[in-house]
């Protein structure tokens, strides 16, 4: 059976030649394998956080147990006189400056572990998922019709100003992405906004490289533009939040890397 062939654009946004799609385009969608993965490979950026051990209980404060005759309850109290803590309760959970009952603990297990193989096939269906125009619309993505997977040159690596970037997008008729990104970036307020995560941006289109030689500078001014580098895909590139079908752009060596790949895998499981 002959192998299924993609067109390349170039910069001028004309097309610049066809190259074979690589197998890994052909593998099974599986939506609940991906989903799956995201979770545990997002995981592994957790930062372990926990309170003190004695975050609460550096005080004075002691029990008469039993209090026979006192008329006062058996909860610890703060020692002193003429003080503005002595006599209140203190050392236990649910009061004034107490511990908290059950506080977050550095030690738990927040790394949760995933088969290679596992993720492996989550990686190569989400990759399989670019190439579905159904799934990359269904991802919300305004893209008109379009060959996919979307094959770029490799003269984009060197790309290093935004407006160049910019100019090419519009050239492969991803203005109307790029639009609905930009109308979709929103001002948070609250908590996160304090805490510095001012902007919730949409997902835009995802460029992925051999060598970043540039465009990720480029891309970085614009909202929901992302570069990767194919030797380090993952799902939580290719899948934001666990949902498949993110519009991508590949380039050629980018695709000549996938089918190498493919040669060392099925070399290594006959070995």
């Amino acid at each position: 059976m002959s192998q299924m062939k993609t067109e390349v654009v170039g910069l001028d946004g004309k097309p610049a030649g066809k190259i074979d799609v690589p197998e890994v385009f052909s593998t099974q969608l599986r939506p609940d394998l991906i989903k799956r993965a995201f979770w545990l490979v997002g995981s592994h950026g957790f930062q372990p956080k926990g309170r003190d051990p004695m975050a609460g209980e550096r005080t004075t404060a002691e029990t008469h147990s039993p209090p026979t005759g006192t008329g006062r309850s058996r909860i610890p109290r703060v020692k002193g006189e003429r003080y503005s803590r002595s006599g209140l309760a203190g050392g236990v959970a649910s009061v004034v400056k107490g511990r908290l009952p059950h506080p977050p603990r550095s030690e738990k297990v927040i790394y949760l572990d995933i088969n290679r193989k596992e993720r492996r096939l989550a990686t190569d269906s989400a990759i399989a998922y670019t190439a579905s125009l159904d799934a990359v619309k269904a991802r919300g993505h305004r893209v008109k019709k379009l060959e996919l997977p979307l094959v770029v040159t490799d003269d984009i690596e060197t790309v290093e100003k935004t407006t160049e970037l910019l100019s090419f997008l519009e050239k492969v008729e991803l203005d109307a992405e790029l639009k609905r990104v930009d109308e979709g970036s929103k001002r948070r307020t609250g908590k996160s906004r304090l805490r510095g995560r001012v902007y919730r941006t949409r997902v835009g289109p995802l460029i992925v490289v051999t060598n970043d030689r540039g465009v990720g500078k480029a891309a970085g001014d614009i909202p929901g533009v992302e570069v990767a580098r194919v030797d380090s895909l993952s799902v939580m590139d290719l899948a934001p939040g666990g949902v498949p079908g993110r519009l991508t752009l590949w380039t050629e060596s980018a695709m000549g890397t996938l089918s190498a790949r493919e040669t060392e895998v099925e070399s290594s499981d006959a070995a």
